[in-house]
Order: structure tokens, then sequence, then C-alpha cells
């Protein structure tokens, strides 16, 4: 019964009029396909838009949208974007500057005064930019052990960052990816506007363009048709897959659900301004400024760069099994879009494959080597006397995660129980410094009578206080 419903809804979608013909030639439509051989059609896999000069010049998917049904992807199956998102949150601040609804150096407590006051003003244009020194959520969850699939909301994440009792770093003066930082963004466009963030966007930029497939998915129990489901392989099964779609219904950092098509209107506003004008464009583009005058590739949830000597603004995307990047070409009116629903796919790395076929007379430098891994961060380990490991045991707790962490001292390691049952090894690379995968502790010197304490650094989240209990 399964196979003949998703029959039915293949044959449905393939009867659907294609949007706007196609104009790449076949030789090089050919070429593009061949970059997602891998993807077969009982798997997940990916779509794909190239849209050339105001147009769609070629759009086709590769593998099943729903490997449960066998429904195949194509051009109009809805994706969770991921971080490609922000971009759109970014639009709805610009819009909101444009208008003289608010002010790029309007402090977020003047939106948010529940946010702690770090003695420090945080601006919107500082979490536009990520040079907030905001707390990344999805890293405070992981330092906390909890599950990234949860069901969190944006109130989750707004009192969660009212828990932190530290910023990364001053305002203003480094850069850092903060997803609560965009969340916090679409927390402003709602209490500014009285519309939640999906409302204001479907108002204001999706009704705008006539992009009828695509909103903010504010509610992971809703129905919507055809969509692509996201899955991970399965680790005990070899060939086997599992559903890896996260269930919160948080937006702002993410959680746009749009599709190929769709953002073929979307990318061309760059070039008319249909939806916001001559301003706005500008404004998106604008990057980022540290306080020391360094200027930062990241502007309106886009990322202003080069790629093989021709500029490209881009932004690659995220959650649960999704995979999402898409690249514009400005000088050469061309844009890449990937919209993948398996965790086994690089979109970022299939864009640029399928511009190196697609502009390959157009650039300038060849293509670069592959990006090297984060393997070896951890360092060399320092040896470490037993009895300075004995005195590091004890059960640690942070206020800011609410979270509790066991320390068990090993042979020249820390063993740390984490919430969920976790339990990671640690060594020491420095004289109180202990890492393991992407975490680090490092303790702080204590005088006689001080109970011990660490802080923990996981990159995107630094400096949380962890203090030994009693």
């Amino acid at each position: 019964m399964g196979r003949r419903i998703g029959i039915l809804i293949a044959a449905t979608l393939s009867l659907a009029p294609a949007a706007k013909a196609q104009t790449m030639p076949a030789l090089t439509a050919q070429r593009v396909d061949s970059v997602f051989s891998r993807f077969a059609p009982d798997r997940p896999g990916c779509a794909l838009g190239v849209f050339q000069a105001g147009r769609i010049s070629y759009a086709r998917g590769y593998g099943s949208a729903n490997i449960e049904y066998g429904i195949p992807i194509t051009p109009r199956t809805p994706f969770i974007m991921g971080s490609v998102s922000k971009q759109f949150t970014a639009a709805a601040i610009a819009l909101l500057v444009e208008r003289g609804r608010i002010s790029l150096d309007d402090d977020i407590r003047k939106f948010i005064p529940e946010l702690p006051d770090y003695g420090q003003r945080i601006t919107i244009d500082q979490l536009v930019h990520h040079t907030s020194g905001v707390r990344d959520f999805w890293a405070l969850v992981d330092a906390a052990g909890m599950r990234f699939d949860d069901g969190y909301t944006v109130g989750d994440v707004v009192r969660l960052a009212v828990r932190q009792r530290h910023l990364n770093f001053v305002p203003g003066t480094a850069y850092n990816y903060s997803n609560t930082g965009y969340v916090l963004l679409g927390v402003v466009v709602q209490r500014v506007t009285g519309a939640s963030l999906r409302q204001f966007a479907a108002n204001e930029i999706f009704g705008p363009l006539r992009m009828v497939d695509s909103h903010y998915h504010d509610n992971h129990n809703e129905p919507v048709r055809g969509r692509a489901i996201a899955y991970t392989p399965a680790p005990e099964r070899l060939g086997a897959w599992q559903i890896d779609v996260w269930n919160n219904d948080i937006v702002g950092q993410g959680g746009v659900m749009t599709t190929v098509e769709d953002l073929q209107k979307w990318d061309e506003n760059f070039y008319t301004g249909q939806v916001g004008g001559p301003g706005f464009l500008a404004r998106q583009l604008t990057r980022g400024r540290l306080a020391d005058g360094t200027t930062l590739a990241y502007a309106f949830g886009l990322e202003v760069g080069e790629y093989r000597g021709l500029p490209t603004v881009d932004h690659s995307g995220s959650t649960g099994g999704y995979r999402t990047d898409i690249i514009r070409f400005p000088g050469e009116h061309t844009t890449v879009v990937t919209l993948c629903n398996t965790t086994t796919a690089d979109a970022a790395t299939l864009s640029r494959r399928v511009a190196d076929v697609v502009l390959a007379a157009r650039f300038t430098k060849p293509v670069p080597p592959p990006r090297a891994t984060a393997a070896q961060q951890a360092g060399a380990s320092v040896a470490v006397p037993d009895t300075q490991l004995t005195a590091l045991a004890g059960r640690y707790h942070s206020i800011e995660l609410d979270a509790t962490y066991e320390l068990i001292p090993g042979p020249n390691v820390l063993i740390v129980r984490r919430p969920r049952g976790e339990v990671d090894t640690l060594r020491a690379t420095e004289p109180g410094v202990f890492r393991t995968r992407g975490y680090s502790l490092g303790f702080v010197k204590q005088a006689s009578g001080v109970r011990p304490s660490f802080a923990l650094d996981n990159g995107r989240a630094r400096g949380i206080e962890f203090e030994r209990l009693p």
C-alpha cells in the first residue's frame, strides 16, 4: 500500500508544470548530474538549482524525499534550510531598519529586557554580525548534556540565555558564530511589529515575492505536503537509514522551509530589489566590523568572499539530517543551490562542484584542495601527577547550565561523566587544561581552602563556570 501511495504522489508531482523552461546545454547538464551520481533513487539525496540571468537554467532532484513511500526529490520539494535561514531573519531586521522602526545601534535589552546586564551594551548590529559575545544555544545544549532533537522553543532559548552569567568576550571585540543571537533577532522582530517572525516574513518577504512554498516552520507538528524527511545512516546496520529530523519550534537562527523554485525568486531579488529597494540590498551586504577596525566576511546572514577568483555571497546550513547551501556569483548573475536530506551530503562542496562545471571558463584560479579536518585540535598530552588528578576528582555543578559533571581520575587522564550518561576521556594538554572531542576544561588556580572550579570551553560557548559540590 505504501508503495502505491508513493507512486501516486510521485505521478502527481511529475504532472505539475515547470515554473520556467530550463536552458542549460545538454552536455553541461550531464556533467552536473555526474556530481550527484551517488544519490540513488531509493536513498536520501539532494535537490539542485542553477539560476542564471534571472532564470532557472537547470533544476533537478536526486534521490528520495521520503524513503518509506518512495517519493522522489524534485525542485518543488520543501526542505528545512538550517542556517541558510539566517539571511531571511537578517532581511527582516534590515527592513525594520530601513523603515526607521529600529536602529542597528539599539541595545538589545531595549527589546528583551530580561537578558542579563553584563555591564556592556550588546547591539542589534553585533547580533547580526556574530560579534555580540552571546553564547551559542546549541553549544550550551551540548555542554549541558541535553538532546539536540528535543522539543525546544524560542522561549527555551531565551530562558537559557538569561541564565548565562558571562559572555564569550567583550561585545564588538571578536567574531564567534551564535545561533542564540539570531533567535534573539527574531524576538526583536516580534516585539517591535507585534507579528511573529513567521507572519512578518510571510507578509513582507515571501508574499511579495510569491514564494508560495516558503515559511518559517515554527510548529514541528505541522504537516507540509511533499516535504523532504531527513535521514542519517543507522549505526546498527550497514546500508540502513534512520530519520534525523529535530523536533523543535525554534526560528530565527534557522527554521525556514522552502524549495529550489522559491529560492530562485529570492535570489533574483538581490538584483531587482523588488522587496526592500536599493538601500535594503546594500544593507544586506554590509559586512561586520570589530572595534579594532577589522572587517569581517559576515554580512546580514550572508558571507561575502571569493571562490577560485570570483566574488561570492554564500551561506550553508545544517539541522538534523538536512544539509543546505546557497552560493551566489554576483558578477556572473549565477547562483547554485543545493538542498540535501542526508547527513552524508556535503552541500557546500556539491554546490562548488556544480559551479566548477557551470562557470568553468570564468574562473581564474584552480580548484582548491579538500578542507583539512579538525582531528588534531586536541594537541599533545602532558604528564600530570596522580596526586593532582586525585585532587580534581568530584562532582561539579554549573548554575548556568543546571548540569552536573562527575570527574574521575585515571592514568594521566580525567574521565568525565556528563548528563545523560555520556562519558568522555580528557587528557591534559597544558598545566590545568584537559581536552577531548570538541571541548576543554580549564581549572582555576585555587588559594588554600577554596573549592576547585573549572571553566568549560567548546568553541561557541566559552568560560562556562563549574564549581565542585561539597
